[in-house]
C-alpha cells in the first residue's frame, strides 16, 4: 500500500509539472510514513511542505491542490489534509481485505520481489587459531538473518567467511603439532579442545627459544609454499573448521564450508595488489613502508592518515587482505553490494580501505561497499562477557548452558512431555532465546546478556514468540479436526480489532524491505512481537472457533492462518526454529 501511494503522488507530481504549476526540475524526495494515531488515517505526508517553495504556494493550499489531482484509486477511501499541510491517506477496508486475501493466497505471503541483485555478506570470520568464542556470535547471526531476508527478497545472496587461516600465529601451533606427532600423540585428539592447544603452544614458544626459532621458521616455510608445513596447516584447518562448523549448525546459521574463503586464499594476490596501488598512482613509501594516504582521513594535527598496505619488513597487513577480497568478489563475484558485519569498532577501518579499493578501481562507483557494525556483548556488570576467571567464553559453552537452563524451564512448565519431546523443545528454546536476545536489539548498540530476562516467556523474547506462534497454530489445528472449510471465504473486516490486526500483517513487506536495506533485524523482533500482542487483543476481542456466524469464523480463520505463517516466516528468517507444541 506503502508503494501505491508514492506511485500516485509520483503521477500526481507529474501532472501539476506539466500543467507548468511545479518546475519540471524539481525533484523533491518523496516519504510515506504509517501514522502513529489512526484518527489521522493510516499513511502521511508532507510532500506539500516540501514542493511549497517551488510550487510558489503556501503548503496547506498546495496540499489541497495535490488532493485535487490525485488520481482516483480504489485503494484509497479517503486524503485529508492535516496541521500545516500534511497529506493522510485512510485506506479502504475492502483494499486491505484483499491485500490479506492476497497474502493467504500466496507462498511467500504476497511479497513482491525486488529487482535481483548479487549480493555477498561477509560474516562470522573466525580466527581458526582458536575456538569460536562469544564475540563471534553477533556476526554469524546478525548477518545470517540479513542473509535469509535478502534471500527471501529474491536476490542472489553469496556468503562469505573470511576466515582468519594466515599469518604468524600458525608457526606456532605448527610447531607444537611437529612436537606431538614427534611424541606420537593423536593430533586430532590433541586438537580437540583448540584453547588448551593454543595455550600450550603459547608456553612453548614463550619459554623454549628453540621452540620460537622453529615456529619462525616454519612461518617462512609456510609462506613460501613448503608441502610438508602446508600439510600440517591444511591438517589443522580441517580440524578447526569442523570445531566451527558444528557451533554453525546448533546455532541453525546457513554456514557451511563452501562459504569459506579465508585469508589464504587471497595470499598469491597481495603483492599484486600493491603493484596495482603503485601502478593506480596512489601508493608511497614511509619510512620503509608502503602506504596510501588519504586526504579524507587526517589526524587532529590535520595531516592525512596513512592505510599501510605492506609493512619495512615486506609482510602484509589486513588492509592488504581485504582490499584483494573486494578486487575479487568484484570481478570475479560481480557484486552489486558487499555486506560486511564486523564489529563497529572497526568503522574506520573500513571506511579507509573502501576509499583505497575506489581510488584504486578495484571496486566499480556503482557496487555499494556497506560496514554493518555492531556492538558488543556485555556481562550483567556491563563488561565484555567473560568466564568468572576472566576467560573468554567458547560460544558452544554458551549455547550449551542456554539448552540446560531451557531444559529445566520446560520441564518446570510441562511435566507430561517424552524425554525426545523436552530436548527438542528445549533446544529451540535455548538456542533461540539467545539468538533473539541478541538480534532484537538494535545492531549499534551494546547490550547485556542474561539468561533469566532472554529464558522468559513475557515480553519481547523468544520464549514468548514461540508460544505464541503455538497458539496460533492451535487455533488452524482445530479448525482442521473440525473439518472446516475455510479456504474459500471471504475476508470481511468489520471490527476494530480485524481492522488492526489486519492492518499490522500489511506491515510485513515494509518490514522485510527495512530489514534488507539497513541490515536491522531488531526491526523485524520488533515487528513480530507486536504482530503477536495484536493477534491476542484481536483473540481476545473476536472470537474464531465461536464467532456469531459462519462467515464471520471464516473469516478470522483465515486472518489467524496469515498470522500464523507471518510469525513462522519471520522467525525462520531470523534463524529461529518453531515448534507444533511447548
Amino acid at each position: 500500500m506503502k508503494q501505491h501511494i508514492l506511485e500516485l503522488l509520483e503521477q500526481t507530481l507529474a501532472i501539476l509539472k506539466s500543467q507548468g504549476l511545479i518546475d519540471n526540475d524539481f525533484q523533491p524526495r518523496l516519504q510515506v510514513d504509517r501514522t502513529k494515531d489512526k484518527s489521522h488515517g493510516d499513511f502521511a505526508t508532507n510532500v506539500a511542505l516540501m514542493t511549497a517553495k517551488a510550487a510558489k504556494k503556501p503548503p496547506r493550499e498546495l496540499a489541497q491542490l495535490l488532493i485535487d489531482t490525485l488520481p482516483q484509486s480504489e485503494h484509497i477511501a479517503k486524503v485529508e489534509i492535516a496541521g500545516p499541510g500534511f497529506i493522510n491517506f485512510f485506506v479502504d477496508d475492502n483494499a486491505l481485505a484483499n491485500q490479506i486475501e492476497a497474502a493467504y493466497q500466496s507462498p511467500n505471503l504476497a511479497i513482491a520481489e525486488e529487482q535481483p541483485q548479487t549480493i555477498v555478506v561477509d560474516l562470522s570470520s573466525p580466527n581458526l587459531a582458536k575456538e569460536m568464542h562469544v564475540g563471534h556470535l553477533r556476526s554469524s547471526i546478525i548477518g545470517d538473518a540479513v542473509a535469509r531476508t535478502l534471500e527471501f527478497q529474491g536476490h542472489k545472496v553469496i556468503r562469505q567467511n573470511h576466515v582468519g587461516d594466515w599469518g604468524t600465529q600458525f608457526g606456532m601451533l605448527l610447531a607444537y603439532m611437529e612436537e606431538k606427532r614427534a611424541a606420537n600423540e593423536e593430533i586430532s585428539m590433541a586438537l580437540s579442545d583448540l584453547e588448551s592447544f593454543y595455550r600450550a603452544a603459547k608456553q612453548r614458544f614463550d619459554e623454549s627459544p628453540e621452540f620460537a626459532n622453529r615456529a619462525r621458521d616454519l612461518v617462512v616455510e609456510l609462506q613460501s609454499g613448503n608441502e610438508q608445513c602446508l600439510a600440517l596447516w591444511r591438517e589443522f584447518n580441517e580440524i578447526s573448521l569442523a570445531h566451527c562448523q558444528s557451533v554453525y549448525d546448533k546455532l541453525n546459521v546457513k554456514l557451511t564450508r563452501a562459504d569459506v574463503r579465508g585469508e589464504s586464499a587471497y595470499n598469491d594476490d597481495l603483492t599484486q595488489v600493491v603493484a596495482d596501488l603503485d601502478a593506480a598512482g596512489v601508493l608511497t613509501e614511509d619510512q620503509g613502508a608502503k602506504c596510501v594516504f588519504l586526504d579524507e582521513f587526517k589526524n587532529q594535527q590535520g595531516d592525512p592518515l596513512p592505510v599501510i598496505v605492506q609493512k619495512k619488513g615486506g609482510g602484509f597487513l589486513y588492509s592488504t587482505t581485504d582490499l584483494a577480497a573486494m578486487r575479487y568478489r568484484q570481478n570475479v563475484l560481480h557484486a552489486d553490494r558487499v555486506l560486511y558485519f564486523v564489529d563497529q569498532r572497526q568503522g574506520l577501518h573500513f571506511q579507509q580501505v573502501f576509499t583505497v579499493a575506489r581510488k584504486a578501481g578495484f571496486v566499480s562507483n556503482s557496487t555499494s561497499l556497506e560496514h554493518l557494525g555492531f556492538g558488543t556483548m556485555n556481562g550483567e556488570d556491563g563488561k565484555p562477557f567473560k568466564t568468572r576467571s576472566g576467560d573468554t567464553v567458547k560460544l558452544i559453552d554458551l549455547l550449551v548452558e542456554a539448552e540446560q537452563r531451557a531444559m529445566e524451564l520446560v520441564k518446570q512448565k510441562n511435566t507430561e512431555l517424552s524425554q525426545q519431546e523436552l530436548e527438542t523443545i528445549a533446544n529451540a528454546v535455548g538456542i533461540g532465546s539467545v539468538k533473539y536476545a541478541d538480534l532484537s536489539k538494535n545492531r549499534s548498540s551494546d547490550y547485556i546478556f542474561s539468561f533469566d530476562q532472554m529464558l522468559s516467556f513475557e515480553g519481547n523474547t523468544a520464549p514468548y514468540l514461540l508460544y505464541a506462534l503455538t497458539r496460533v497454530s492451535n487455533i488452524a489445528r482445530k479448525a482442521n479436526d473440525q473439518s472446516i472449510n475455510y479456504q474459500d471465504a471471504a475476508i470481511v473486516l468489520a471490527e476494530q480489532k480485524e481492522i488492526d490486526l489486519a492492518n499490522k500483517l500489511a506491515q510485513f513487506a515494509e518490514t522485510i524491505k527495512r530489514v534488507a536495506d539497513r541490515g536491522t533485524p531488531h526491526v523485524l523482533c520488533g515487528y513480530l512481537f507486536e504482530l503477536a500482542g495484536t493477534f491476542s487483543s484481536f483473540y481476545e476481542a473476536c472470537p474464531v472457533l465461536s464467532a456469531d456466524t459462519e462467515a464471520q469464523r471464516n473469516s478470522r480463520l483465515k486472518l489467524a492462518k496469515v498470522t500464523e505463517r507471518t510469525l513462522k516466516t519471520g522467525l525462520d528468517l531470523l534463524g529461529i526454529e518453531t515448534l507444533e507444541r511447548m
